[in-house]
């Protein structure tokens, strides 16, 4: 499932890209036809994410809400520009070069080899196809602009310039601004949004009354927004806590430092599009992490291998029903 990070780049394409526009919006597939009818040629006024839910409001007081769940992904097609907060990895094709060249940010990097959020990220020259996800990838369209729909589309948003097409998702609906309001305030504090002492505190309050194990509660959309399984792994062990530790046991200050440490970590992702949870790579290690998974993480999928701290074997276990990765010897 895409952690917070890439619905946090999604969303900034569309702020770029869309914006202050009137899209057409459809729905190819048929399933989104009634509620593409009202956003149809309605200016969009903001796109924003809050934590793995994203929201685009369009003028006439309609929102459209889209949460991608584990399937779920965006293609961008046409001339797709860039927001220039982000960074941009080149994908390789044998010798060619995906990737438009001069474009400020674009990093001529390698390839992520698993593909689970590749580098590869938003690279997208004229005339491709960018599909947004948790992988992010490149496809060329052959220069046909807006391009067929490809597979069950549920809904295409186009304008003169770009085509954003969305499959799969768990959630894709039009809401109501009051609607938007109670999906949002059942949401935890998101750091990427507002990163402040009050929110900050919104999340240790929320930590501090529940019982159960800080592991599920990272992963509790309620108490803190945007965190995945990746994220709760590889944060968990930074912080050297145990999973399974109440999170009411914990102290005010090792929450707030997973709330700045979430912080820090979403900050690395919205700007680099991969979730390198090792802070001090640079050089070939930067470029290692970039292309290889294990390179860029402590202990997430890394089951079975010595940590690479402490050398335990790196554990891996059902932990309500996801799994948890983490280390004995350095979680304890």
């Amino acid at each position: 499932m895409p952690e917070g990070h890439s619905v946090h780049r999604i969303a900034r394409q569309f702020g770029v890209n869309f914006v202050g526009t009137a899209p057409q919006v459809s729905s190819p597939q048929g399933r989104f036809a009634q509620g593409a009818a009202i956003l149809d040629r309605h200016e969009m006024l903001d796109a924003r994410a809050v934590g793995k839910q994203m929201f685009l409001e369009f003028e006439g007081g309609h929102w459209l809400r889209v949460h991608l769940g584990i399937y779920g992904a965006w293609d961008f097609a046409g001339e797709v520009r860039i927001d220039p907060a982000i960074q941009i990895h080149a994908t390789r094709f044998g010798r060619g070069r995906l990737g438009q060249t001069g474009m400020a940010g674009v990093v001529d990097g390698p390839v992520d080899g698993a593909g689970e959020d590749s580098v590869t990220s938003i690279g997208a020259p004229r005339r491709t196809r960018v599909h947004m996800a948790e992988t992010d990838r490149e496809d060329p369209v052959n220069g046909v602009f807006p391009p067929d729909p490809v597979g069950q589309v549920r809904v295409r948003l186009l304008n003169e310039a770009v085509c954003a097409d969305l499959r799969g998702p768990t959630a894709c609906e039009v809401l109501t601004p009051a609607e938007v309001d109670a999906v949002i305030q059942r949401l935890g504090p998101d750091p990427a949004n507002a990163n402040t002492p009050e929110e900050r505190r919104r999340f240790v309050d929320r930590a501090r009354r529940k019982r159960t194990p800080i592991g599920l509660v990272l992963m509790d959309q309620s108490v803190v927004a945007g965190i995945g399984n990746v994220y709760r792994a590889e944060m968990l062990f930074r912080a050297g806590l145990d999973p399974h530790t109440p999170a009411s046991s914990l102290d005010r200050a090792a929450l707030e430092a997973l709330w700045d440490d979430w912080a820090h970590l979403l900050g690395i992702g919205i700007t680099v599009g991969q979730m390198i949870t090792i802070d001090g790579l640079e050089g070939e290690a930067y470029q290692r992490a970039l292309r290889d998974r294990d390179e860029r993480h402590w202990v997430y999928k890394l089951e079975g291998t010595p940590c690479k701290r402490c050398g335990t074997n790196i554990v891996l276990e059902e932990f309500g029903a996801r799994k948890l990765y983490w280390c004995p010897g350095c979680q304890t």
